[in-house]
């Protein structure tokens, strides 16, 4: 007779061959009732509604929303597919958020599909899908985007409600700065006959600095006998410019976020107190810090440390050679790692206080950090050595946010443009928040993200006179949330202030964080 493990094991072997051919959404008739009851006991999956399911992982908390977040979109995909086969598409205003590179879960998605019978289907979370009963676009104008079916970029922006322009402008100015041609929309345009959307996407492309594509439009529509009269959507000059040859949204979505953000941190965080006059009495403060940092950098990431075990790391009275103890002792291989990339850090700010541009050592330095954040998990053979090649190679998630985080070949556009702008700011505050904000946002490692953009943070910090400012593991909800705040709903303002608190607190000589009463 089976044991109870081997019986579980049979059904976790039933739910990895579904999983092996790409099903996400699991269907009640996927899994025989005795294996599909085996693992909802044993919290291997979890119904999200009605005859579908997911899978999860056994050590999620009751109520983590991270399984669902990471597996919204294929869900969603799949589920609708198996509604409404290939008759179904999702709202222009969402299509053009995806091809901005915006993949933020938004509390409702919209789908259109012929029959579809204007009924809402809730989801966990908050989260829902609203089913309009309506025509399809044309085929032509349909593209599937790893199994979400979703209108072209020309489709989208010649469809999209005008409040886009001034509820999502970041996401419709990127839209607009992909569009290399005026051709693929004067055909729309043209063919329905659309002279009040081709007057606002010429006002659109004007203010968005593409004035060549603008005047084409008002042309073409001109010369076709429609008076098309040009007239700007957004409520928003552009004061920057785009660049016109990215094929990735994401270069000028970092430098659009980074513009629209800027004079709310600087209207926000206490002024720069300037280079101190001693700046080896600077660096005795920051290596004071240490223990202190390290506790609560680590445990913000959920790792469990002591002040004992940090000194002890730190004074190296610990057997670094002996890797079959250390590999149970995952906490010390950190700690350790922090050690060592905190002296880095260290001399990296010592560059900065003697002059040396910010962002330039940043970008020098980065990746030596990172190195020795987690050289002694390699050398405990707790990760591999190519685990720590340059920026990661396969998508991540972040445990319970809605803002999914940039694909890996986005990273490597990305991360060059961070250092860019954080070498041509001028305020050491904008620099401190959008660093770590930014880097976090783009989370360019499989882990280790959090501790090296407080890391940033620091750096970027101490190119003000800043002090260097821990972020109490107490806060680390509200430290979230205002992240959160910032990625998913464009609002750099929470961060901005619960940073500036710290640092403004650390100027008086009173920091938040403390150690534990050992």
């Amino acid at each position: 007779m089976a044991t109870p493990a081997e019986k579980l094991a049979d059904s976790l072997t039933a739910l990895r061959d579904l999983q092996q051919t790409g099903v996400v959404a699991i269907r009640t008739a996927s899994l025989s009732r005795t294996n599909r009851e085996r693992l909802m006991e044993n919290g291997y999956i979890r119904e999200v509604y009605k005859g579908w399911y997911m899978a999860t992982s056994p050590g999620e908390q009751a109520g983590s929303s991270g399984a669902w977040f990471s597996a919204y979109w294929p869900f969603c995909a799949q589920v609708l597919e198996d509604m409404y086969e290939k008759n179904w598409c999702i709202s222009p205003e969402q299509s053009l958020l995806i091809h901005a590179g915006n993949w933020t879960i938004q509390p409702q998605l919209i789908v259109r599909a012929p029959e579809a019978a204007n009924n809402k289907t809730s989801l966990p979370f908050s989260t829902s899908l609203f089913h309009i009963k309506s025509a399809l676009p044309e085929k032509e104008t349909l593209i599937d985007n790893n199994g979400l079916r979703m209108l072209t970029l020309p489709a989208a922006l010649t469809q999209v409600s005008p409040t886009i322009f001034m509820q999502n402008a970041i996401d419709a100015r990127i839209a607009l700065s992909l569009v290399k041609d005026a051709s693929e929309i004067l055909q729309l345009l043209l063919q329905d006959g659309k002279t009040i959307v081709a007057g606002r996407l010429a006002g659109a492309f004007r203010n968005n600095g593409q004035d060549k594509i603008a005047a084409a439009i008002i042309k073409a529509m001109k010369a076709a006998g429609y008076d098309s009269r040009e007239t700007d959507p957004f409520d928003t000059t552009l004061n920057i410019k785009l660049s016109s040859r990215e094929k990735s949204p994401y270069v000028n979505r970092i430098k659009l976020m980074w513009n629209d953000m800027r004079q709310k941190i600087i209207d926000i965080f206490p002024p720069a107190p300037g280079i101190p006059g001693n700046i080896q009495a600077y660096l005795k403060l920051v290596d004071d810090l240490f223990v202190t940092d390290a506790y609560h950098s680590l445990s913000i990431e959920k790792y469990t440390v002591s002040q004992e075990l940090i000194e002890r790391v730190r004074s190296g009275n610990w057997n670094e050679a002996d890797k079959e103890a250390n590999k149970g002792h995952r906490d010390a291989m950190a700690a350790r790692g922090y050690y060592q990339a905190f002296q880095l850090v260290k001399a990296s700010v010592e560059k900065i206080l003697l002059g040396q541009n910010a962002g330039k050592v940043a970008d020098n330095d980065f990746s030596d950090w990172y190195l020795e954040l987690f050289g002694p998990s390699v050398s405990a053979g707790i990760i591999k050595a190519s685990d720590l090649a340059g920026y990661r190679n396969q998508q991540v998630y972040i445990s319970g946010s809605k803002h999914t985080p940039l694909n890996n070949d986005a990273v490597r556009d990305a991360m060059p443009v961070l250092f860019e702008l954080l070498t041509e700011e001028t305020e050491a505050s904008v620099r401190s928040v959008l660093g770590h904000f930014i880097f976090v946002f783009i989370h360019p490692y499989i882990d280790g993200n959090g501790r090296m953009g407080r890391f940033l943070m620091n750096a970027m910090l101490a190119s003000g006179g800043y002090p260097w400012t821990v972020i109490p593991v107490e806060e680390r909800k509200t430290y979230m949330a205002a992240l959160e705040s910032a990625s998913a709903g464009g609002d750099i303002r929470p961060f901005a202030k619960f940073l500036g608190h710290l640092v403004e607190e650390a100027l008086k000589g009173k920091p938040v964080a403390h150690l534990e009463k050992q």
